[in-house]
Parts: structure tokens; C-alpha cells; sequence
């Protein structure tokens, strides 16, 4: 069986882009002229396939181009929603995240996953400038903006710098201000590592969203006055939550 021609191939995809396109565009529309809110749910797809005459698998690829574009985001079990507006993260500000959320009259809130001693894996070892194995403390939680879950994280915080540190509460306590009044510790300077990804398993599962949903990935690495690496962060946001923004002066 002779195999298709490049040009037929052309048109084959062009065919099946055009009513993606088209349904995305509709539904950009109806977002506009329902004027839905922020955090609000969209019909259900069955319901959205009978309204625009259209296919399960078109709908799905507009919707998940929609999603790519930050305009609206899947729950799981749940459906999906309008973005609400994103949160500005200034990264030479290096605000807690309480009050990052708050300076911009947003909701913040904080739920602690796991607070345990491990073992630093080659990653984690080399980030903290300490031997591979060398214990320290890992800290996992999730931060809501306004009630809605946006952000993963997990802190790696070395041992030695923060004993007894996981007898607090630390879905209350900012781990900046505990650093500071507790342990004499001021972070000084951050590095910061940047990449858009994919949510694993379980940053999906404690976002309660897809695996494989967009992402943005923020690694901090915190400095004391002393210039030591004295723990660093994983954050997995949801993509359409967040918009980065950093101000320079240009070297001359």
C-alpha cells in the first residue's frame, strides 16, 4: 500500500485543525459574553458538545488549548474553570508567600503535607553543599490562593541550621520569620532556577489535578549572611496562577 503524499498529509492535519480553531475561538466567545468569573465552572463537556455541535475529541483539544494558554484550568472529579487573575511573583522581592498574596488583596492559605527527617539524595546534597546521605529535613506543602490550590512545594532544609524546627506548626509559621526569630538566621541572597513542565503524580494529586497538566517549576536555593546554602525549594505552580516578573538594572 502506497504511503500517503507529503501534500496529503498537509491537508489531512489542516482539515483537523480548522474546527479546533473554530471551537476555540466559540468558546473564547462564550467566556466573554457569559462574562464568567474567575474560579467559576464551565458546563460539563456533554453539556458543551451538544451546545457547539461538536465531537469529544475536538472539544477536549480546544479546551486543553485553552488550558496551555492559562485561560481556564481542570479539577479533578470536578471539571473545568475559568483562570482567575494571576498572581504577580516578583522574584527579586523574595516575599513569604503569605504576604506576597496578601500586598496583592488575595486570600493566602497554607496546608502541611508531610514534615520528616530523610536522607539527602545527589541533588539535594549538592544544592546544600553537604555530604550525600547527611540528614535533613523535608517539608511538604500545598498553598491555596483564595481557596484554590495553585502551588506545590517541598523544602529541603539542612538539619544542622534548624534543629527542632518540625516542632512547629508549620502550616502557620512562615519558615522565613521562624529562621529569623528563632534561629538568628536572614536569608541574604537566593538563586533562582525556572522552567515550565508538567505536573508529576504527586504534585497533581495534592493540586487535585491532572498528571501532566501544564506547570511552572520555581527552584530556590536560600543563603544566610553567612553565604551558606542553608535549604532550598521545589515549587510546582499551576501555570495559569502565576506571572513572573523580575526588574534589573543592566550591567555597563
Amino acid at each position: 500500500m502506497p504511503l500517503p503524499s507529503p501534500d496529503a498529509i498537509s491537508q489531512h492535519v489542516d482539515t483537523v485543525a480548522i474546527p479546533v480553531a473554530g471551537l476555540r475561538h466559540k468558546l473564547l466567545s462564550y467566556l466573554e459574553e457569559t462574562d464568567l468569573m474567575g474560579g467559576q465552572r464551565l458546563p460539563s463537556e456533554r453539556q458543551m458538545m451538544v451546545r457547539f455541535s461538536t465531537t469529544r475529541v475536538t472539544l477536549r483539544d480546544a479546551l486543553l488549548q485553552l488550558e496551555a494558554e492559562g485561560c481556564i484550568y481542570r479539577e479533578n472529579r470536578r471539571g473545568w474553570f475559568v483562570s482567575p487573575s494571576r498572581l504577580r511573583y516578583d522574584l527579586l522581592a523574595c516575599l513569604p508567600f503569605r504576604e506576597m498574596v496578601e500586598s496583592q488583596q488575595r486570600k493566602a492559605q497554607t496546608d502541611l503535607l508531610t514534615a520528616a527527617e530523610v536522607p539527602a539524595d545527589t541533588v539535594i546534597a549538592r544544592r546544600l553543599g553537604i555530604e550525600e546521605g547527611g540528614a535533613v529535613y523535608r517539608i511538604t506543602r500545598i498553598r491555596r490562593i483564595d481557596g484554590r490550590r495553585v502551588l506545590h512545594v517541598c523544602h529541603h532544609l539542612r538539619r544542622d541550621c534548624f534543629p527542632g524546627i518540625l516542632e512547629f506548626d508549620l502550616a502557620v509559621h512562615s519558615l522565613t520569620d521562624l529562621y529569623r526569630n528563632e534561629y538568628a538566621i536572614r536569608v541574604t541572597r537566593v538563586s533562582f532556577e525556572l522552567a515550565s513542565t508538567v505536573l508529576g503524580n504527586e504534585a497533581a494529586e495534592a493540586l487535585n489535578a491532572a498528571q501532566g497538566s501544564p506547570a511552572q517549576r520555581v527552584t530556590r536555593i536560600n543563603f544566610d549572611q553567612n553565604g551558606r546554602a542553608v535549604d532550598c525549594d521545589d515549587e510546582h505552580w499551576r501555570h495559569d496562577a502565576i506571572e513572573l516578573t523580575l526588574s534589573a538594572a543592566p550591567q555597563r
